[in-house]
């Protein structure tokens, strides 16, 4: 093992290893990020999959990134643009009508007054009651949760905790207690009557998790998807220019210029531990890099299944790390277009607003669940719910001029295949049954794909180290939420191995492309760090 130690190794050059690499780098920490892939970026990638056609990889949109990560990495000075989208987003429902939902209170009002006008009416209160809980939240994902029985620390920050939650109206903590426990469903029947309107909203209630909408706890994803805003701009979605790569080779460049050292196309074999301290990280290629402190911007799922050696901590520690549920039920598609989707409901392959938005086939919470339910049972949705961006209509540089490219988000698909199918073998037959869903509310899109990129679970685990192809690094239910992320007792980014921290979507606050996991980690290591001067080296 090298004798010239570093302060921290980080595994994992996803968007939150590099930016806790920048954060602790600025503090002073010699820091280095060892990525298995051979760029930076993990899940959050710009690339070419067909020629002169480039689109981002996994995660595809923008709305969560927080603006004091963006701030504080001077990601702008980087490079980073960040554009809006004309409207929000754009619900085929049949061959006569849509919903179109733009953003602004009036507007979204007058889109669903087509539907219902009682509806349009109940919309500012719902906004304002989620909004009501987001900001009551919002200060949480900035700061560690308290460690249940972690001592007198934990205890104060509980009793803070404790403070604000006493200084909430009464019809404010009941808000709060519906969205940590009810089903996006059951939430949204009291506030609506239009099965398209409850759809419609709905949708944010299952991105990314393998339940269905009428599942407890999804009502909790409404209110995970209210933090999000766009250049200052609340409840915006927008594009990274250049796609998702974009943000993360900012985060690099701001690394590197605060001495951060990023090594791509070499794999961590394991952690090495002595006398129950992680003192380095042994590399695929037997090479040892000896450091004061490890964090992981892996699923620690990932991390204690393949890289904490056996018997580091107790047997049944490690079974509950290992055990954590995975899977978001996720397929990912990009796909090459010639020319825009012509919508039997919005008809026009001229480019307009809708073709600038997110594009969901899903129109009513029935059709969500029964795709659920599909899934479920059979390894996949028979009639998939499908998010589709076409980022080229706000970012030509991704494509040839006059041709378009789309990110397809689909759900639902299981994890693992029931009776020992292989993703391998079944993708392309899904790949087409997704193309042949979209081309049912726009019969040109099937003969306007020139090619496609497919990525099944197994593909994302393969690629990305997202086990079970969890883009989330562990699901988001009310067992792995605040202080039990990822494990009851270790929610405050320190592992049950001296000198080990999570820094990845499976710590507190989360997934998304946020990067507060990466910040807060990289806060507590610093102050680790501040308590034992003795083990720093400049």
């Amino acid at each position: 093992m090298s004798t010239d130690r570093l302060d921290v190794v980080i595994v994992g050059a996803g968007h939150n290893g590099l930016t806790c690499a920048a954060y602790l780098a600025a503090a002073g920490l010699r820091v280095a990020v060892i990525e298995k892939n051979a760029v930076v970026g993990g899940a959050a990638i710009t690339e070419e999959f067909h020629p002169g056609f480039r689109n981002s990889v996994a995660s595809y949109t923008v709305g969560l990134l927080n603006p004091g990560v963006i701030r504080d990495l001077n990601l702008k000075a980087y490079g980073l643009t960040i554009v809006e989208r004309p409207v929000a987003n754009f619900w085929p429902v049949d061959a006569r009508r849509h919903l179109l939902m733009p953003c602004g209170t009036a507007a979204r009002q007058r889109a669903v007054a087509a539907f219902s006008e009682k509806d349009a009416d109940r919309l500012p209160a719902y906004d304002a009651a989620l909004e009501r809980a987001a900001a009551f939240l919002r200060p949480l994902v900035l700061q560690p949760p308290p460690n249940i029985g972690g001592g007198i620390l934990e205890l104060m920050a509980g009793a803070s905790l404790g403070r604000r939650l006493a200084g909430l109206s009464v019809a404010d903590k009941r808000v709060l207690l519906d969205l940590f426990t009810k089903s996006a469903a059951d939430y949204l029947a009291q506030w609506f009557e239009d099965e398209v309107v409850k759809g419609a909203l709905a949708f944010d209630g299952i991105v990314g998790a393998y339940a269905g909408p009428h599942t407890p706890g999804t009502a909790y994803l409404l209110l995970h998807y209210a933090f999000g805003e766009v250049n200052g701009k609340a409840g915006v979605w927008g594009h990274a220019v250049g796609g998702m790569g974009a943000i993360t080779q900012a985060m690099a460049r701001s690394a590197e210029a605060r001495g951060a050292v990023i090594r791509t196309g070499v794999g961590v074999a394991s952690l090495i531990v002595k006398d129950a301290e992680v003192v380095g990280v042994r590399l695929q290629s037997g090479e040892d890099i000896a450091a004061r402190a490890v964090a992981a911007s892996l699923p620690p799922k990932l991390l204690f299944r393949d890289l904490v050696p056996e018997g580091v901590i107790e047997p049944d520690l490690r079974k509950r790390f290992v055990g954590l549920t995975s899977g978001s039920g996720v397929f990912r598609m990009n796909v090459a277009l010639s020319e825009l989707p012509d919508f039997v409901c919005r008809p026009g392959r001229n480019l307009q607003d809708h073709h600038g938005s997110g594009i969901i086939i899903g129109p009513t919470i029935d059709y969500l669940e029964r795709a659920y339910l599909d899934a479920r049972m059979h390894g996949w949705s028979q009639q998939p719910v499908v998010e589709m961006l076409i980022p080229s209509t706000l970012d030509p540089t991704l494509t040839p001029a006059g041709r378009h490219v789309a990110s397809l988000f689909v759900q639902y698909v299981a994890p693992h295949l029931p009776n020992g199918r292989s993703w391998d073998d079944a993708k392309g037959a899904f790949a087409d049954l997704v193309i042949d869903t979209v081309t049912a509310h726009a019969p040109n899109f099937k003969s306007s794909v020139l090619a496609r990129q497919v990525l099944s679970p197994q593909d994302l685990e393969r690629r990305f180290g997202l086990v079970d192809g969890d883009i989330f690094h562990g699901q988001m239910t009310l067992d792995q939420l605040y202080s039990a992320r990822p494990v009851l007792g270790y929610a405050r980014h320190r592992m049950p191995v001296a000198g080990l921290y999570l820094c990845g979507s499976g710590a507190h606050p989360g997934g998304g492309v946020t990067g507060l996991p990466g910040r807060n980690a990289a806060i507590g290591i610093i102050r680790d760090f501040k308590a034992r001067p003795w083990q720093r080296r400049r």
